[in-house]
Formats: C-alpha cells, structure tokens, sequence
C-alpha cells in the first residue's frame, strides 16, 4: 500500500473518505424512508470501496467511531455521495493522469463526448486512444466510464452508415443467452438512454432484437415477434410505473393486445403473464443524466475552490466556486449547481497580482489585445448572454492559494492569433472612421 501519494499522502485520504463512506451507509440504514435511488446509490458507492481488503475492514470497525448522522435529507445523502464518488475516482486515477499525458487525454476526450459526442470520438481517434473502427469505438462506449448515456444514445442513434456498424457492433457486445425477454430488455437499456426520436428507436430495437433471436433461436419464430414485443413491453412499462396514466393496463389487456404477433400465432400464456408480473414488480431503471454527470465532465480538474469575485457592473463581491479545466475557467455559486454560472475560456489572456482596497490576496485576468475577454453568463432570467468584463478580479482566502490559483491559471493560457489579428483590425477600423 503506497501511503505517500498525492499531496498529503494517500491513506490519509482514503481514511478520510472512508469515515464518510461509513457515515452515509449509517445514514441509509436508519429507519428513516429514503427514496430507493438514494439507497441504491449508498449501496453503489459503499461497495466501489469494498476491493480495498483493508479499506473493507475498517468499514466493517469504524462505524462506532464515527459521529452518527441525524435525520439528514435525501438531498443532502446525494450531495455527500457525488463527493464521495468523485474523490474516489480522483485517488483511483487523479495521480496517474497527471504524470500520464494519455490518461489526461482519454479523461478530456470523454468530457469531449458527453458534451458533443462525435467531436468527442474524433479527439479520441486523432490522439491514438481510439482506432477508427466501428469495434473499437463500439468497446468504448459499451464500458462507458465516465460517459453520459444520453450522448451514447444519440451517436449510437446516428443514421450514418458508419454511426449504424458502430451500433451493430455495440448490440453484439451484449450478451443475452438463456435470458428471458425482459431481463435482456433490462441489460440493454440500461448501456444507453433511448434518444427521443422514432425512428432512431426503432433502428435500435430492431438490432435489439435481432441479436436476442440469434442467441436464443427456439423462443420465437421471427424477430419481428421479438421486436413488436419488446415495445410492448416498455409501454407495459410506461402504463403501469408512470404516475401520469391513470388507466393502468390489465394482465388480460396485455395478451390481448399481443395476440397473433407471433407470426400469426400466439404466445404461451404462461410466458407473457410472466413478463407482466416482471415488469409490474420491477420497473425499467431508465439512466438519468443530472447532476452526476457533471463529476464526469468536470472530472479531475487542475485547480478547484472558493474564490471571492468581483461583480462587473456592480463592484460587489460574491463567494462563487471554481473550477479550472481544459483551457478554461468555469464558476459556480453552489458545488452542487448543474451548470455553472459563468465560462472564461483561458485564450489571449493574461493573469496578475492586484492589491485591492477592500479584499486581500487579489488577483485578475485582463484581455491582451482586446476590450473585453470573450466569456460568459447566465443572467438572473436564465439566459446564456455574452459577459462584458474587461478584468475579472478574484480574492483568494490565503496568499498560498492565490498564489496556486495564477500559477495553474497562467499554464492553461494559451494564445490564439486569430483573436490579434482581429483585434488590430478592429482598431484599424475605428481609425478609419473617426478621420
């Protein structure tokens, strides 16, 4: 056990994150109720630790020590639980992709992906992390770590041809043998969210039921049997688990409406009220892309952390949280926001200490060729609108930090000629007119 990684040393953040660990599946255990998804994700996050022998024993021996949580909310476990993945998948590869110029591209590839999936797989290509074959990226997306399953969908969904061997390639990946049709339906929604539009449904199903017909050949004669039923399955689903329907359907309803489907005949009885009592006991779980998947597109970041930051209209200050990646500068005013309040992208940009009457340990970024730093906002109405700064000024709780804070900042600059170029021609341009 390396006990002196990472700043600090390893094991004592392990430790750290383990009481935490513990605290939240005290916290799931106690007789209050608690949605199941806030359970299941107590459950996941406990036994992504339990690999680590000695990690499992002091599970099993700190939860004495620990100080037991109080009837704390839902909201406040799922938050806690967020951190805690996170860190975990920072001491499991944060030190590695550091030293690792490849696993920090495989990391900024996959934010790529989950933000516009075919730029994603072409960043991925072009550095050697992936080949550019429907196999190869069929393998990537069928792990899908860190990956957004909505963005699966949509490339898998693609009407290319290429996009298409991709998703045949993909469907193959998923084994289905000796499964009953709902099980296999469980395993393959569950690798992907179903993107919004018919017809890329439809392509997906078919493939779906394809591959379960050719793994299990005596189930039914066709595959169209297979795919009609299938969707009749997830509508079972739709009527029976979504609040909004209030007719729910009946067992005799779903046989009758799946009679004569298998090419001409019926199915067994027996076999379709098994499906209905699979599906009415136990729901789809359908992904959900929330706030979660904001632990993968901000995953590993250079620099994080509160900073006070000087409104551009107003000159007031607020306490927003920032997170610096990929050339860029995002700010929050909550951790747990979904999406951040403001971007600066790190281009034709510089960065200085600033002494600041009212707030210690400041510094700012300023344009170096133009009037304003192209970035921007989201505006008390909600709308993305272009901010107007010409500095944007930050105070840092301790001169380390803000010494940290233009050290990391100023090795994400990068330097753009276009916007040089564009900027002098601007100037020439108001020359020109006020002669």
């Amino acid at each position: 056990m390396a006990g002196g990684r990472g700043k600090g040393g390893l094991a004592p953040r392990l430790l750290r994150l383990l009481r935490r660990v513990s605290r939240l599946v005290v916290a799931a255990l106690r007789p209050v109720r608690r949605p199941r998804h806030v359970q299941r994700e107590v459950y996941h996050v406990w036994a992504a630790v339990r690999p680590h022998a000695w990690a499992r024993l002091y599970l099993l021996l700190g939860h004495s020590s620990s100080p037991p949580w109080q009837r704390c909310s839902s909201q406040t476990l799922k938050d806690e639980m967020a951190e805690v993945t996170a860190e975990m998948e920072a001491l499991d590869t944060g030190e590695d992709s550091k030293n690792n110029p490849k696993s920090k591209q495989m990391s900024i590839g996959r934010k790529k992906f989950n933000m516009d999936p075919k730029k994603g797989i072409e960043y991925l290509i072009d550095h050697g992390l992936l080949k550019n074959t429907p196999d190869d990226i069929a393998q990537f997306l069928y792990k899908g770590e860190g990956l957004n399953k909505t963005a699966i969908g949509d490339y898998l969904g693609e009407r290319n041809d290429f996009n298409q061997s991709v998703l045949d390639a993909f469907v193959c990946l998923h084994d289905f043998t000796d499964l009953i049709l709902v099980q296999a339906l469980r395993q393959f929604l569950w690798s992907f969210r179903l993107p919004g539009e018919a017809q890329k449904i439809d392509r997906m199903m078919e493939r779906f039921a394809h591959r379960y017909c050719e793994l299990n050949p005596s189930i039914f004669q066709h595959p169209d049997t297979c795919f009609v039923l299938s969707f009749a399955i997830i509508m079972l689903n739709t009527s029976l688990h979504n609040p909004a329907v209030k007719d729910k359907q009946t067992i005799e309803q779903f046989i009758t409406m799946n009679r004569g489907i298998d090419n001409g005949d019926d199915l067994p009885r027996e076999l379709l009220e098994s499906l209905y009592e699979s599906i009415k006991t136990e729901p789809f779980k359908i992904p959900e892309d929330d706030g979660n998947d904001l632990m993968h597109t901000f995953f590993n970041p250079d620099r994080e952390g509160w900073l006070m930051k000087q409104g551009g209209r107003y000159k007031s200050w607020k306490r927003r949280w920032f997170i610096l990646n990929d050339n860029c500068l995002y700010y929050f005013e909550y951790t747990t926001d979904k999406e951040p309040r403001g971007i600066i992208p790190l281009e034709n940009i510089e960065v200085r200490e600033v002494q600041d009457r009212n707030k210690p340990n400041c510094f700012e970024l300023y344009a170096t060729s133009t009037d304003f730093i192209k970035a921007c906002k989201t505006d008390s109405e909600g709308k993305v609108v272009e901010g107007k700064h010409t500095v944007y000024r930050m105070s840092a709780a301790t001169p380390d930090e803000k010494e940290e804070w233009i050290k990391c900042i100023r090795q994400s600059i990068s330097h753009n000629p276009f916007y040089d170029m564009l900027a002098k021609r601007k100037k020439n341009i108001q020359k020109n007119s006020n002669r």
